[in-house]
């Protein structure tokens, strides 16, 4: 599988947007095939042959810890393992790690980083609008997205949530593959 590329992967590669790679398909320039999902896809010897045709240097070797980094943060066991192995499998080989509460979810936060954060909101030790404000407060971790979400979810407090920092909310259960599709909107790979 370290011979085929995800067009996020292949960007990566290149050293190039997402964007471009899908230009560059669609230009013809790379040839790529498309899986049964309509997902494309890059054998490595092709978008090689195109990057020294192009000058574009080769990296001597794949970057492992650039993957993009997902923190679940639900006190639901059974919705955090669902969504932790559904973004696991996803095509965009995301790093997922989970807290169950806000206590950790504070601690993985500083510590892990996390480009995107799944929050729900009802948690017994912290409320949700809390943990949004202080992401988006800290220099560090403002530019975190949050995905909220909650069974609890009327149009006010999506507002407030909204307010507070939260980038999109969300009822539960929300189907997989949506979830998956606003992932990877709001980090931009679609």
């Amino acid at each position: 599988m370290d011979n085929i590329f995800t067009v996020a992967k292949a960007g990566k590669y290149c050293n190039v947007s997402t964007q471009t790679i899908i230009n560059w398909i669609e230009n013809g320039h790379i040839n790529a095939y498309k899986t049964v999902g309509g997902h494309r896809r890059i054998k490595k010897e092709d978008l090689e042959t195109f990057m020294r045709k192009q000058g574009i240097p080769i990296p001597e070797k794949m970057q492992t810890d650039d993957r993009l980094k997902i923190l679940v943060v639900d006190d639901d066991p059974i919705i955090v393992e669902t969504i932790v192995q559904a973004l696991e499998e996803d095509e965009f080989n995301y790093e997922v790690i989970s807290a169950s509460d806000g206590f950790e979810a504070g601690l993985q936060i500083n510590h892990f980083k996390p480009n995107l954060l799944i929050l729900d909101i009802m948690m017994p030790d912290i409320k949700g609008y809390e943990v949004c404000e202080k992401v988006k407060s800290n220099p560090e971790t403002k530019n975190t997205k949050i995905l909220v979400l909650s069974a609890y979810l009327d149009e006010e407090r999506f507002e407030k949530m909204k307010q507070h920092g939260a980038d999109v909310c969300f009822s539960k259960p929300l189907p997989l593959p949506q979830l998956r599709e606003e992932i990877a909107r709001l980090l931009g790979l679609r």
